[in-house]
């Protein structure tokens, strides 16, 4: 048997001062992108309206106040306390805390639900954070999570950093996209039943880069003729990981 490699550790300090400078500038997706997120929870979930859902990495809290929207009881977590403040100003009736996913300030099995939304792919090692949210959620309950898909060519080229293209622009060193089947094998290692899907057409709004921004409406456009046929399901750019405890 292979001994257990230690688990690689986030940067913690370096990721708040990121995303305490970037403010709300991290909220890249156009409103029916977003609307598609909270769809998708929805059904993967199968949770109804009442439920009580935890929106971890939930920065100045746009997913948070959807899922409010949508009927649920939710509570925002996020690290950074600018975009907490910011969150809190913006959607006073959602409650958003400030703290670490990988230590939740959070009783076991307090909620029904959890979206991880973009957030998983900002650790080196998501062991961690994975085996918390096992630890929040109820018995029988959902998690629905959203990353970068490696697979995807443009989410490899730019934003891996074994790439030859890699741009280091917008992104905390900790992020990398994910693998599909190291999303399912982290998840079920912790106890969750684990499956996949794969999303396309997310339309950005907004990436750091000014000389790449220039080119949003073409990828939006690429993006969706591209990799919406079935057969290139497993190369869209975004994968959705989803199961229960």
């Amino acid at each position: 048997m292979e001994p257990i490699k230690p688990m690689a550790t986030q940067n913690k300090a370096k990721e708040i001062e990121f995303f305490d400078a970037v403010k709300d500038e991290y909220d890249v997706f156009l409103p029916e992108s977003k609307a598609r997120i909270i769809d998708a929870f929805q059904r993967l979930s199968g949770l109804p309206a009442g439920s009580k859902v935890a929106d971890l990495g939930c920065g100045s809290g746009t997913f948070s106040a959807l899922l409010h929207e949508a009927g649920y009881e939710v509570t925002g977590l996020d690290i950074s306390p600018i975009l907490i403040e910011i969150g809190k100003a913006r959607h006073p009736a959602v409650t958003l805390v400030e703290g670490d996913a990988e230590n939740l300030p959070f009783d076991s099995g307090s909620f029904d639900g959890l979206l991880l939304s973009g957030m998983i792919h900002h650790f080196p090692d998501p062991r961690r954070c994975i085996e918390e949210a096992y630890r929040v959620l109820k018995p029988g309950g959902k998690f629905v999570a959203f990353d970068p898909n490696r697979l995807n060519p443009f989410m490899y080229l730019y934003r891996d950093p074994s790439s030859p293209f890699y741009s280091s622009v917008g992104v905390t060193e900790n992020e990398r996209p994910v693998l599909p089947s190291e999303m399912i094998r982290h998840f079920q290692a912790a106890g969750f039943s684990a499956s996949v899907e794969y999303v396309s057409g997310m339309s950005y709004r907004y990436i750091a880069s000014a000389k790449a921004r220039i080119l949003l409406p073409a990828y939006n456009a690429v993006d969706k003729l591209l990799f919406s046929p079935n057969f290139m399901r497993a190369m869209r750019p975004f994968v959705l990981t989803y199961g229960s405890k």
